[in-house]
């Protein structure tokens, strides 16, 4: 009788993590814990730069709008980049580019100055997120992404959260500099643990760039997101936000037909859609992150105009939401790799709609703790989507095409918070000047019901997700003729 020798402990084929992916999942984790706080953590500090530099708020909105613009013109570069120059190499690079901007940031001495570091910022974390997930995704397999996605999505999900906490302490209790600076210790360990433990992959010398699709995808990005965030202020025909909005959707139109028609690979692969799984996956991204934006938008804004509070007291009010995302994460991660995908983002987005209905009735005297526990359901019914949905996404495409999938998710996932902070920005806005006399909670009631509504369209994507739970991992201790699936 032959002898099998078994399977080394924590691989793919036993579905357990083993040392070297935990190493992984925590330095890519660290990584992009910067650049995804980056996002929400100069926000509650635009009033005291504002001041700093005697400038005015339109000017200092640039120092957010000029670094998600910077972000979305690099994003779709990421999955070509990686294959080209190697996947740690381009790693490094972006997380260098985005260390080097955040410290010239903090020493910024001018409001121009300022945006100019922030795009700088932009350029290199807008990579850092899509490679992370394309690393692990590869790294993990199909039998354990459930529990690495769950990892990989933790800043994602709370950078919304703690950024304004942290944004506040630092702008309350130290120096506007420092939400910059913070940036640096948390950078140089990543890239110092990034240069040891990630493994060395080799490039692809042969893989040109899609350059008609770079000048059509890139710029219309940047376009539509800018015109989307104009419109937060001016309403969607209103100024010049619609033009922009105009051009982008032309430039992408433009950059779809190009992707579908070339022989050669298209910067991102529009054939990706074809696979249910990863088109319901990214749709319910789409609408989920624009449920999870709109609200993180007003969230702040009502604690802080209706309720009185302090900048700090409102970040710390959107705690809860925070506690519910990590049960979720707990909870889901290793359900992930074992149930149905459809099932268990069907159960989220239900959470997700009881959390926020109380936010859809607010008054004057909605009760504080109620507010709290719909927060809560918020964050585990958000968790509970995002994981197995993202698990979906990777799972059924080769590990070829994860590059890019990543790409594509990543622009999905920031487009969907866009629109969702641009609707309910300008729904709120016209509560405020249509009805003067009436409580400012009417204002925020009428915008969660359209938070309520964004939340109810994902059931829709949901509903196409894979209803099978992941085949199980082989056991590596058979041979191809024990295996049950040989034949």
């Amino acid at each position: 009788m032959t002898r099998q020798t078994p399977a080394p402990p924590g691989t793919e084929q036993d579905g357990r993590i083993d040392t070297q992916l935990w190493w992984l999942c925590g330095v890519l984790e660290l990584g992009a814990i910067t650049t995804l706080l980056d996002g929400t953590i100069v926000n509650v500090a635009i009033d005291a730069l504002s001041q700093e530099f005697d400038s005015t708020l339109d000017s200092i909105q640039w120092t957010v709008t000029g670094y998600l613009l910077a972000l979305s013109l690099v994003v779709p570069l990421s999955g070509w980049a990686m294959e080209r120059f190697g996947a740690k190499r381009m790693w490094l690079a972006a997380q260098f580019l985005f260390l080097l901007g955040s410290v010239l940031s903090g020493l910024a001495w001018s409001v121009e100055s300022l945006i100019i570091f922030r795009v700088v910022q932009g350029l290199g974390g807008g990579m850092v997120m899509p490679m992370a997930q394309a690393m692990l995704a590869r790294a993990a397999g199909p039998s354990r992404l459930g529990r690495v996605m769950a990892v990989v999505s933790v800043p994602a999900m709370l950078a919304p959260i703690i950024g304004p906490v942290i944004g506040g302490v630092f702008v309350d209790e130290l120096n506007w500099r420092w939400i910059f600076f913070v940036n640096i210790p948390i950078g140089l360990a990543a890239i110092v643990l990034a240069w040891v433990k990630l493994p060395a992959d080799r490039p692809s010398k042969n893989m040109s760039l899609d350059v008609l699709g770079l000048l059509l995808l890139s710029p219309g990005l940047a376009l539509l997101l800018y015109g989307l965030a104009e419109s937060g202020t001016e309403g969607f025909t209103g100024g010049d936000s619609l033009p922009w909005t105009l051009a982008g959707i032309l430039l992408l139109i433009g950059f779809a037909g190009h992707a579908l028609r070339t022989s050669r690979t298209s910067l991102i692969d529009l054939r990706l859609f074809a696979d249910r799984g990863f088109s319901a996956a990214v749709v319910t991204q789409f609408t989920l992150n624009a449920a999870v934006f709109g609200a993180m938008f007003l969230l702040p804004l009502y604690f802080q105009m209706d309720r009185g509070y302090s900048v700090l007291h409102a970040g710390l009010m959107l705690a809860p939401q925070g506690v519910g995302y990590v049960i979720a994460m707990v909870v889901v991660g290793k359900a992930t790799d074992r149930m149905s995908p459809g099932l268990l983002a069907l159960a989220g987005v239900l959470v997700t709609l009881i959390g926020t209905i109380p936010f859809a009735m607010l008054d004057d005297g909605s009760s504080q703790a109620l507010l709290a526990a719909g927060m809560v359901a918020r964050g585990i019914g958000v968790g509970v989507v995002t994981l197995p949905s993202l698990a979906a996404a990777y799972r059924s495409l080769a590990p070829a095409a994860l590059p890019r999938a990543s790409s594509a998710m990543n622009i999905f996932q920031r487009l969907g918070g866009s629109v969702g902070t641009a609707v309910v920005a300008v729904v709120l806005q016209r509560s405020f000047t249509d009805n003067t006399d009436a409580p400012l909670a009417d204002a925020f009631n009428t915008s969660f019901w359209w938070v309520l509504g964004f939340t109810a369209i994902t059931l829709l994507p949901v509903l196409l997700l894979p209803r099978k739970a992941p085949a199980p991992a082989p056991d590596a201790t058979k041979t191809p003729a024990e295996s049950p699936t040989a034949a």
